[in-house]
């Protein structure tokens, strides 16, 4: 497979893949934070996380259609003002979803996995119903196409290094939500023991809306991302759903430190080994040796001690 490269083509090979999955590093990075939270804070197995993302993607269109339409002129900043909607968007159906939902099926993980289940199959419909069965592609801003000239044979996308950015920045906030705010510390609580949590007057069901709406707000964020590798359908969150619960488990759950690491292993791992051979087999070959370390590591690369 690597007979027929120099070690400075291979370099050069490593060295632009890694950058070409940087959008989908940076989509990994984001849809497993908002699972960590919804599974591993609150023990959520969410199968539809993925239409969250969808949900963020097609919130994405719509506003770069209006900009388009109707204020050509500040199309340049449209995507800015899209992520924050599709945060707003697939955070408020996640805590209402929680409220009529979720909420009755704590410590039932099986409930709870097939009626998350059933969710996203009505949430196809819902886009299949409101947005018509084609996929749609959001048309980006002039200045985030093109790429960066690092060397003469390295190039760089330039909207790579802006998801890239936005998903260090967004890392950054939800980890000083999460261990340094007065609401992540009640997070932390209700996680480690939920009814002395409870006894010292910490609202726990609001706590748990709250979560599940940063974890599906985060969803829509990586939609936002999303819409710059790929298409926006109905069903393209199922896709990424069983990529995005590897990579939680991979990390380990509760462990943000763990997503990241995880995230960033397998996305430039499936990115490289794209080069070589097909998709889907580079998939297979990632999965295989996710599969083999967790094996030996059934906690994941960062386990989180929880006092039952």
């Amino acid at each position: 497979m690597f007979g027929d490269y120099s070690i400075g083509d291979l370099g050069s090979i490593f060295v632009m893949q890694g950058f070409a999955g940087l959008i989908l590093f940076s989509v990994y990075v984001l849809m497993a934070l908002g699972l960590a939270i919804i599974f591993g804070q609150m023990g959520v197995i969410n199968m539809a996380h993925g239409e969250f993302m969808i949900l963020g993607a097609y919130v994405t269109w719509m506003t770069s259609n209006f900009f388009q339409a109707y204020l050509p002129s500040l199309f340049s900043g449209y995507f800015f003002l899209a992520m924050i909607l599709a945060f707003v968007a697939s955070g408020a159906l996640g805590m209402l979803v929680e409220w009529v939902l979720i909420r009755h099926l704590y410590k039932r993980p099986l409930d709870t996995l097939l009626a998350t289940w059933g969710l996203s199959l009505m949430l196809q419909q819902a886009y299949r119903s409101v947005f018509g069965a084609r996929e749609v592609g959001v048309e980006l801003p002039q200045w985030m196409l093109g790429s960066l000239h690092v060397t003469d044979s390295i190039e760089v996308p330039i909207n790579g290094v802006f998801v890239m950015c936005l998903t260090v920045l967004i890392t950054l906030g939800v980890a000083y939500v999460m261990y340094k705010s007065r609401w992540g510390r009640q997070v932390r609580a209700v996680v480690q023991n939920r009814i002395m949590a409870g006894a010292v007057g910490i609202n726990t069901e609001k706590v748990d809306r709250y979560t599940y709406g940063l974890g599906c707000g985060i969803a829509g964020i990586a939609g936002s991302a999303f819409t710059m590798i790929g298409s926006t359908g109905p069903t393209s969150g199922q896709l990424y759903i069983v990529d995005t619960f590897l990579v939680v488990v991979f990390g380990g759950a509760a462990s943000l430190l763990g997503t990241i690491a995880s995230a960033f292993s397998i996305s430039q791992t499936q990115s490289t080994l794209e080069f070589f051979m097909s998709g889907s087999m580079a998939k297979v070959l990632t999965l295989l040796a996710v599969v083999g370390i967790l094996m030996l590591r059934p906690q994941g690369l960062f386990a989180l001690k929880v006092r039952k």
